[in-house]
């Protein structure tokens, strides 16, 4: 077998693969973080338990994308994913302890009918959601910030403050804004009545929350991070997926006007898509900037396995990937529609 697929060497096709993976992810569970992080915004506890009743049947599928795109990073990037995690170890357990609460809150909840009881697993799933988006942000902030390795690839910094650089933090911020602004389109589309008419409200606040942090973080990294510029520099055709990031975000008010929040969340979803497509441009082929040393970055070549098993594993993608877009397919499909408030469920 040749060591290229369609004329894409197998290290740029995983590379694809684990970005999709990861926009998947991004896609689907940030509106049930969207979605949280407006949940203490609701004055009424039925308003809550509606919102709720929403992302309900979707979250823990939602979830299986990040399973499988950590499962891909591993497989196909061992070095990368050895970096990154042993370098952010306390950020990725400040994750995976928020993933548990939420989880948890969602659960225990309805558990109990007292209201401090209600009351105290709301708080925990709104912060756990507001600080899960966040915390993606700061880890994709120093993805594309750079950090400290040696010629091991090993980091070399100085903990867990360096992580919260103003970059890393804008990037979380904008995450933070991105996912309420697609989370709030998500309600619109499940609820009605009285909290219908309050998501409409919250929806242009999150939007020109997003609009105000995301020109912020742009406009930063633009003047403290050269080497963000150098692949557009260098050809100037990438410079159409910042245009069309522009004109997806410019739809997403447009639609929202004309009260189509089907078609808007669409272009919030294909915003979020592209706002990553924008990172991998940056960084191909490099998955890890050295910020010490650029000879000692982490790049898809020296970090990935072997080619035979990137071949072989593109074979397991080639048939589990469908079935994974299936499998969502079916969920929603089955979960279409209003929730109803006067009973259980839809």
């Amino acid at each position: 077998m040749a060591d290229t697929l369609f004329g894409l060497d197998y290290p740029s096709w995983w590379f694809l693969v684990v970005g999709g993976l990861f926009a998947g992810y991004a896609i689907l569970d940030g509106f049930d973080f969207g979605a949280g992080g407006w949940h203490m915004f609701f004055k009424q506890d039925s308003s809550r338990d509606t919102a709720l009743k929403a992302i309900d049947p979707t979250w823990h599928g939602n979830e299986v994308w990040l399973v499988i795109g950590g499962g891909t990073l591993f497989a196909g990037f061992p070095v990368f994913y050895g970096t990154l995690f042993s370098a952010m170890y306390t950020p990725f357990i400040l994750f995976l302890l928020f993933i548990i609460f939420r989880g948890i809150s969602i659960k225990f909840r309805n558990m109990e009918p007292m209201q401090w009881w209600r009351r105290m697993w709301d708080w925990s799933y709104s912060i756990s959601s507001i600080m899960l988006a966040f915390l993606l942000g700061v880890v994709l902030g120093n993805i594309l910030h750079g950090m400290p390795l040696d010629n091991n690839f090993e980091y070399v910094g100085g903990g867990f403050f360096e992580f919260l650089n103003p970059f890393s933090i804008l990037v979380g911020i904008t995450g933070v804004a991105l996912f309420m602004m697609h989370g709030a389109i998500y309600l619109l589309l499940k609820t009605e009545g009285k909290l219908y008419s309050r998501m409409q409200q919250f929806l242009n606040i999150g939007m020109l929350f997003f609009v105000i942090s995301y020109t912020i973080t742009t406009l930063y990294g633009l003047f403290t991070l050269e080497h963000l510029l150098t692949p557009y520099m260098e050809n100037k055709i990438f410079f159409a997926v910042p245009l069309l990031v522009f004109l997806s975000i410019a739809n997403v008010p447009r639609l929202a006007r004309k009260e189509k929040y089907g078609w808007a969340f669409v272009f919030t979803s294909i915003t979020i898509a592209l706002l990553l497509a924008v990172v991998a441009l940056e960084l191909y082929p490099t998955l890890l900037l050295s910020s010490d040393n650029q000879e000692n970055s982490i790049t898809i070549y020296n970090a990935a396995a072997s080619t035979k098993t990137l071949k072989i594993m593109m074979g397991f993608v080639a048939v589990g990937g469908p079935l994974v877009i299936m499998y969502s397919y079916f969920v929603y499909r089955t979960f279409w529609g209003k929730v109803k408030t006067d009973t259980e469920g839809y």
